[in-house]
């Protein structure tokens, strides 16, 4: 059984590995940056736009900003009251918290993106659901034929999955690394 010093030692250790990888740095600056613009965005949409009040603008044929307020996980899944909210906000900060340890011990900048991204979107919608009790959504490309509303952070933790399938795919041999 690891002791609490066991544990001390191991983190302090991880943090001097990270603290000089510079992979760990521009994922973490990535992540920072995804979750400010998302939330930039969000202000945008409630505050300048007042969107909830709208409830639609009309862009053009292909793309409107449609105002939802996502109380579930990707695509409504698990929508709930307080209990749901708990939950998702649990599993976000559980992934994030995996994926910065992760991102530490990283070597492949693709999968450093990827990590620092989806970290990004993950606590970018983590804030919304913390103050308001669900996610801002409203990107809405139903004129594409695209039937869900989302966000940028959803947007990022998408694009960030694609960049770590891109990496898994590229490495040799299809070895696991760091």
């Amino acid at each position: 059984m690891k002791t609490a010093g066991d544990i001390k030692i191991k983190a302090a250790n991880w943090f001097a590995d990270a603290r000089v990888n510079p992979l760990f740095l521009q994922g973490v600056i990535a992540a920072l940056i995804v979750a400010a613009l998302d939330q930039a965005s969000k202000f945008w949409i409630l505050e300048i736009v007042e969107l909830p009040v709208k409830r639609q603008v009309e862009i053009s044929s292909i793309f409107d900003l449609t105002y939802t307020c996502n109380r579930g996980a990707s695509f409504g899944m698990l929508a709930g009251g307080l209990g749901s909210r708990i939950l998702l906000s649990s599993i976000s900060i559980v992934i994030a918290t995996a994926l910065v340890i992760w991102l530490g011990r990283l070597k492949r900048r693709f999968a450093a993106a990827g990590a620092g991204i989806i970290i990004g979107g993950a606590l970018g919608n983590l804030f919304d659901r913390v103050r308001f009790g669900c996610v801002t959504d409203f990107l809405d490309f139903s004129g594409l034929m695209f039937p869900w509303i989302f966000n940028i952070a959803d947007a990022a933790i998408n694009i960030g999955f694609v960049c770590l399938i891109i990496d898994a795919l590229g490495r040799e041999g299809g070895k696991p690394a760091p």
